[in-house]
């Protein structure tokens, strides 16, 4: 949804309530699949994988739901006092607390499941002195930052562009910082912001998939613990949030970085795979995501601790 569309239904609903938006951004959803068949069929190829036992059909009814739910990450961000009132379960929160009374930060890998801008309310609701800062690309920033930065700075969100080629020297010593001070660092783990950004090629539903590197190198080398999170939506203004175990990146040596940082990227790409069956329909990711050829990797001496 365009920034502009998005600020003009906003004024709208205040002025006739919430169900204009709810039916104007259902209209548009239902446009998208309609007007733009081949960026819906990223979508019925991702679910084709997902769900290779049933038919076309079938893949194109997902697409159509996929594409109807996400209209609720905006409907749900506009409701006056509504994310005050949102109902949550929360799985995995005492390790990621636990990390976080140590003094020493903790890195959070999203992915584009659920609503991250509710995600964070209810992170900070469960602890009030929370500091996040967020890595995103350089142009989802500008997208974002058109219609949120002051929601996001009374959050004390704070963001982070990665340039193309991937997080510079001083992103990273800016991360390492703020992890330093006892903050937290959240990274996406499933979306390449640009063409040319460092990737990692992991097994994905029996096919191949491309994710950022950068989550993971930052990991390895700050040495804080990473916490995978994925946030869905179970009912209307009811969420629920899971937090892995706390991951641990270590090698033994220079050479052997690129392995950890491979293996590290598995791991996580094997979580996102398993929270996709279990909600195949609250993932937004509309880009390309699955190659046709596999990769293979050399573990050496990586190792990846899961506490």
């Amino acid at each position: 949804m365009k920034a502009l569309t998005y600020k003009v239904l906003i004024v709208l609903s205040r002025w006739l309530g919430p169900w204009i938006f709810t039916l104007v951004s259902r209209i548009i959803a239902a446009g998208y699949f309609f007007i733009f068949p081949g960026r819906a069929a990223v979508s019925a190829g991702f679910y084709s994988a997902l769900f290779p036992g049933k038919g076309r059909l079938f893949h194109w009814q997902c697409v159509w739901r996929q594409y109807q739910n996400f209209t609720t990450v905006f409907m749900d961000r506009i409701k006056p006092g509504e994310q005050d009132n949102i109902r949550f379960t929360s799985t995995g929160w005492q390790g990621f607390e636990e990390a976080l009374d140590n003094g020493r930060g903790a890195i959070v890998l999203m992915s584009h499941m659920g609503n991250w801008d509710v995600a964070a309310s209810l992170m900070a609701k469960k602890r009030k002195d929370l500091k996040l800062l967020l890595y995103m690309g350089s142009k989802a920033k500008e997208q974002i930052e058109s219609v949120q930065k002051q929601e996001l700075n009374d959050k004390g969100i704070r963001i982070v562009a990665v340039e193309p080629s991937g997080g510079s020297p001083l992103d990273v010593v800016e991360g390492i910082r703020f992890l330093k001070s006892g903050g937290v660092v959240s990274l996406t783990g499933d979306k390449l912001w640009h063409p040319d950004q460092r990737s990692v090629s992991v097994p994905f539903l029996g096919k191949t998939a491309r994710i950022p590197e950068f989550p993971h190198v930052f990991a390895l080398v700050s040495k804080a613990p990473l916490f995978v999170f994925f946030t869905f939506r179970t009912a209307p203004g009811t969420y629920g949030f899971i937090l892995s175990d706390p991951i641990r990146i270590a090698c033994p040596s220079r050479e052997e970085r690129s392995c950890a940082v491979a293996e590290s990227a598995r791991v996580y790409a094997g979580m996102l795979e398993k929270t996709l069956r279990e909600h195949p329909y609250e993932w937004y990711h509309f880009d390309p995501f699955l190659v046709d050829h596999s990769g293979q990797y050399h573990q050496g001496n990586v190792k990846i601790k899961i506490q």
